[in-house]
């Protein structure tokens, strides 16, 4: 019985992973479905006013509240491991004052300095609705963060996930009514102030309205679900007979110094997009290019990243549920159980990430016609074939970043980002001006980014754990199973298409193609064994159907 437990608490964060992965997907894919309208809306220019107001609203929000469901999720789970049931309730008062000071701050800063954002430092002033707009919104963020990190403390992000989705679909069906209904407004804008761009911003602006609508649904539900909860925690505080308890004071400061570097390092990220945006609009001008970059910088936001961010729901949702779990295994001592958790967490983001991006590399042109009906899908198709890489990297930074922070590193991924950061814009003034590269040096530069990360990071965890990757299953049997996915999708493909004409029945029809030969593969090279299958949401459905087609023994 003792030898099981380690593969069962090992396993509980893949489980609760997945759970909050699906999520992820469906959250992203409704994301995909309300920017095609939106963006047949307002057009790329438009698009290109919502993706800087939102370079803008990511990185204040970074600074105020983003950290907040990593550190509460951290410092409670760290408690509850030790049965400090009382500890745990107050990080949450804790963390609740800190979503008032800090919330309150950004969104007064994004309010007040909008039209500087706007104007002078991304010189795009028609982006100044679709910011101010947002300041609310932010507010809200920090409240919905700390109520999300204090149940995924408690082992569950059931509620995380469901919340996720409640927003989602709040956010799509106001953002693309509001776009609409804002957008005609704008022409009478232009009628009567005999000038262009009115319809394209006060559109960007609508879309965003969506967002704040979609977290306070969110929040709101949050807090219905802890209403709920409240009576139980409270009779865990009464039954509470542990010696030790911290004052206020020192939780605080605890919370802080948990916060701060995961602020910092977060905000190097969206620093890192905000510099981009800056430099791509200051380089471009420079170079004669400036009135095709707009539209460039939208394709790029609301068509590449967006299809790229899809897939890594998974590392992310493997990160939140990573985080907590490291968490308790730092407090009770249990280095080994750690190391299991960061093979395992490793592993599966491969196992999702590889095909992902050799996926989107051989259907990037169907995906992108089949989902983006208006503006330039020539310019995403190379954008996505030049550029799928970037979720293998993504992901496994992503994931890599959390171990360090859950094992309690959390100065590492600072300095790493950081590192990275500098090497990034060196290299994007480089290919930008030097090379002449237009968009795609910020695709490549973005590329390079995350592999300095993913380097300095690898290095740093196996120094800490004294650990090493197993390399076959977690990258050689993916990438193999991926190439011959990646041929029977073209070929699917190809053949469906000369039946169907190069309809959206041939790409689905590809993809399921290549989803079931990849986990047949998985299947039957060991990339995922049966152990491992039960671990997951409907594994041991899949594993008895596996058994029967004789692809598991």
């Amino acid at each position: 019985m003792a030898a099981a437990r380690p593969k069962s608490r090992t396993g509980s964060f893949v489980v609760q992973g997945t759970i909050l992965a699906a999520a992820g997907i469906i959250v992203r894919l409704i994301g995909l479905l309300y920017r095609i309208p939106m963006t047949n809306i307002i057009g790329d220019e438009g698009m290109g006013y919502y993706s800087t107001a939102f370079n803008v609203y990511n990185i204040v929000l970074i600074l105020s509240s983003y950290s907040l469901p990593l550190a509460v999720s951290k410092l409670v789970s760290a408690r509850l491991a030790k049965g400090e049931f009382r500890n745990a309730s107050r990080v949450l008062c804790a963390a609740l004052v800190y979503a008032t000071c800090a919330g309150g701050v950004a969104c007064g800063v994004v309010w007040h300095f909008g039209s500087f954002f706007a104007g002078t430092v991304f010189k795009t002033p028609f982006c100044v609705y679709a910011l101010r707009t947002l300041a609310p919104t932010i507010w809200i963020m920090a409240y919905l963060g700390v109520l999300r990190g204090y149940f995924q403390g408690h082992g569950t992000m059931i509620p995380t996930a469901v919340s996720q989705i409640f927003e989602q679909i709040v956010n799509a069906a106001i953002s693309v009514t509001a776009a609409g209904v804002l957008f005609k407004v704008g022409l009478d804008s232009n009628r009567v102030f005999e000038t262009t761009g009115y319809p394209e911003a006060f559109g960007a602006a609508g879309g965003t309205i969506g967002t704040g609508a979609g977290a306070l649904t969110a929040l709101l539900f949050m807090l219905f679900l802890f209403a709920v909860y409240r009576p139980f925690m409270k009779k865990k505080i009464r039954r509470d007979r542990q010696g030790s308890r911290e004052s206020y004071g020192h939780i605080s400061g605890v919370f802080f110094m948990t916060v701060m570097p995961v602020i910092l390092s977060s905000a190097v990220y969206n620093i890192n997009a905000v510099l981009d945006n800056s430099i791509m609009a200051y380089g471009m001008d420079a170079l004669g290019r400036g009135e095709e970059f707009l539209a460039l910088w939208g394709i790029y936001n609301n068509k590449y990243l967006l299809l790229v961010h899809v897939p890594l729901a998974m590392a992310n949702a493997l990160s939140s549920s990573l985080i907590p779990s490291l968490a308790a295994a730092v407090a009770r001592k249990q280095r080994g159980e750690a190391a299991r958790k960061t093979g395992m967490a490793i592993r599966f983001s491969m196992v999702i990430a590889i095909p992902a991006a050799v996926g989107l590399t051989v259907l990037a042109e169907p995906v992108n016609r089949l989902l983006f009906h208006s503006g330039d899908t020539a310019e995403a198709v190379r954008m996505m074939v030049w550029g799928s890489s970037a979720i293998v990297f993504l992901s496994l930074s992503t994931v890599m970043n959390a171990i360090l922070q859950g094992l309690g590193h959390m100065n590492l991924p600072v300095r790493h980002a950081a590192a990275a950061l500098v090497l990034h814009v060196a290299a994007l003034y480089v290919m930008l001006m030097g090379l002449h590269w237009g968009i795609y040096s910020v695709l490549f530069a973005n590329i390079l980014f995350a592999v300095i990360i993913c380097l300095l990071n690898w290095l740093s965890i196996r120094r800490i754990l004294h650990y090493r990757q197993e390399l076959k299953r977690t990258f050689i049997i993916p990438l193999a199973a991926s190439a011959v996915m990646g041929a029977a999708a073209y070929g699917c493909y190809q053949g469906l298409s000369r039946l169907f004409g190069g309809s959206g029945i041939a790409t689905v029809g590809a993809v399921l193609a290549g989803v079931l030969v990849y986990g047949i593969l998985l299947l039957k090279i060991g990339g995922v064994d049966a152990q491992e299958l039960q671990t997951m949401p409907g594994g041991t459905r899949i594993l008895k159907t596996a058994r029967k087609l004789r692809i598991l023994q």
